[in-house]
């Protein structure tokens, strides 16, 4: 980054009376605030910075180098699933026909994008094995809440107050935080020594709160990376107790078209689909987290949906919104969980990507994924502490160094890696072990982009050895050296340039 010209905020490249724009002699001022209301109307002209357009264009650009994303390099940070998104669904989101709709036009006006929002609900019930998607959800944590909700609604029905929701301990943080938020009490599971659900404490969980049990929520691969080989008997369990099964998709990106989480016996599920399909997501967003059902608990489902309806003439297809109906009987629109239908983009992005790979290539996602995963973690094992052998599936986890005789922790190899170019992977989670570090290539990526971050990683495990420090006083080379990041966090220092008048 050119720091020395273009480093500074905008504000402080500002020059009074510098311009960069330039609007027609005759060009009228007052049509933009004609219609505003006086109290809402500016009394001075906004102190915004005053500069050239070359300025602005270069100043953000440099900026923009600041950041890292999975189009600047390799990105493997585990359980996030930093995918690559195609270019092509990107300039899809985009069309004019798309973006240019308003959440408040009449059904009629737009027939296609409402026709892509049914088409994606049916496909991911289909990759799901579940019975229907509501695509309201705008994010994985909201899929979760809204998922919970449903299971919530289905016990109420029924007249069943139960209270309790069974947690593995290597389950995403999320998962007790809907929970809690939802109103439920969480009871965790232990895990075994293999990292995977414990059968003989869920077996005693289930005899100890039975009637109290609305459901277990679950990620398989779980956040180890592992597949549960009991996951069959495990629902099974929590079905008996009259509990349903949730399943966190935080990791379907392992078993993409290979198996199917409603196969598995699971009731309810969120999707991801800036994980699995295919838009990267950070910096917040955006994202997008439908929430699907077995068969039988559609009507538990947030309004509103896109239903399909009898053509009126023959050879056409029309679908409509359904905003559902009240307990009272009145329309149930003021009364929806989403009076939209979440993040359009996004959504687009994902019927695009699912088309793009169609029935049959769709099924090469998984077995790539796992492929790669684990041609990262035979050839790191010998330098990184591998604490569970065997097949991982999407992403392996190790308890950092093997060698720690001299300090170099976890963190230590993260900074160092941002040094070599890499985003570094997903650190000090899951909690299960005191190191952990946490990598996940995803399918996309090439063998040699792998072996090169193999050679980088093996360099800085020789480097803990050699030269210790020059690894724990990483990173080096980036625009902004080692930073204190509790200090950080709870003293932020803010900038800003309080005048303009220079």
């Amino acid at each position: 980054m050119n720091r020395t010209l273009y480093g500074n905020l905008i504000f402080e490249l500002s020059k009074k009376g510098r311009k960069g724009y330039s609007l027609p002699q005759d060009y009228d001022r007052t049509h933009t605030t004609a219609e505003l209301p006086e109290a809402l109307r500016r009394k001075e002209a906004a102190r915004l910075p005053e500069c050239d357009e070359l300025t602005v264009v270069r100043h953000y650009t440099n900026l923009s180098h600041n950041n890292f994303g999975v189009n600047d390099g390799f990105y493997p940070l585990g359980s996030c699933t930093m995918k690559y998104n195609p270019v092509i669904n990107e300039e899809i989101a985009g069309l004019k026909a798309f973006a240019g709709l308003h959440p408040l036009q009449p059904a009629e006006t737009c027939q296609g994008a409402l026709e892509v929002y049914y088409n994606l609900q049916e496909s991911l019930a289909e990759l799901a094995g579940l019975s229907e998607f509501t695509l309201n959800p705008c994010a994985g944590a909201h899929g979760e809440l809204t998922g919970l909700m449903v299971i919530r609604a289905y016990h109420e029905s029924r007249g069943d107050v139960r209270t309790k929701v069974l947690i593995p301990d290597s389950a995403h943080g999320t998962n007790p935080a809907s929970a809690a938020v939802c109103g439920l009490e969480v009871v965790e599971v232990k895990s075994n020594a293999n990292g995977t659900v414990d059968l003989e404490d869920l077996e005693r969980l289930v005899q100890l709160e039975g009637p109290n049990i609305a459901a277990m929520m679950m990620t398989n691969p779980n956040t180890l990376g592992i597949f549960e080989p009991n996951v069959l008997e495990i629902t099974e369990m929590v079905h008996k107790a009259g509990g349903l099964m949730y399943y966190d998709g935080a990791n379907l990106n392992a078993l993409l078209g290979e198996c199917r989480p409603g196969d598995m016996g699971f009731d309810v599920m969120h999707i991801n689909l800036h994980k699995t399909f295919s838009t990267p997501h950070g910096g917040g967003g955006p994202g997008s987290g439908p929430v699907g059902v077995r068969k039988g608990l559609e009507q538990f489902l947030p309004m509103p949906r896109v239903v399909q309806v009898p053509a009126e003439k023959e050879g056409e297809e029309s679908f409509k919104v359904d905003w559902g109906t009240s307990v009272d009987g009145e329309r149930g629109k003021e009364i929806a969980v989403g009076s939209f239908f979440g993040n359009f983009g996004v959504m687009l992005k994902a019927y695009a990507y699912i088309l793009s790979l169609g029935r049959e290539h769709v099924k090469e996602v998984g077995p790539l994924a796992v492929l790669n995963a684990n041609y990262i973690k035979e050839c790191l094992k010998d330098d990184y502490l591998l604490p569970i052998g065997g097949l991982c599936k999407h992403e392996v986890v190790f308890d950092g160094l093997v060698d720690k005789s001299t300090g170099v922790t976890t963190m230590d190899v993260a900074k160092r890696l941002l040094d070599y170019g890499y985003h570094a992977p997903t650190i000090y989670f899951p909690l299960l072990f005191h190191e952990s570090l946490m990598i996940e290539p995803t399918e996309n990526e090439s063998k040699e982009t792998l072996d090169s971050f193999i050679d980088v990683m093996h360099r800085i495990a020789q480097e803990a050895k050699t030269d210790p420090e020059l690894v724990k006083t990483a990173p080096h080379d980036t625009p902004i050296g080692r930073v204190d990041d509790v200090l950080a966090a709870k003293q932020p220092i803010t900038t800003y340039w309080k005048t303009l008048d220079k």
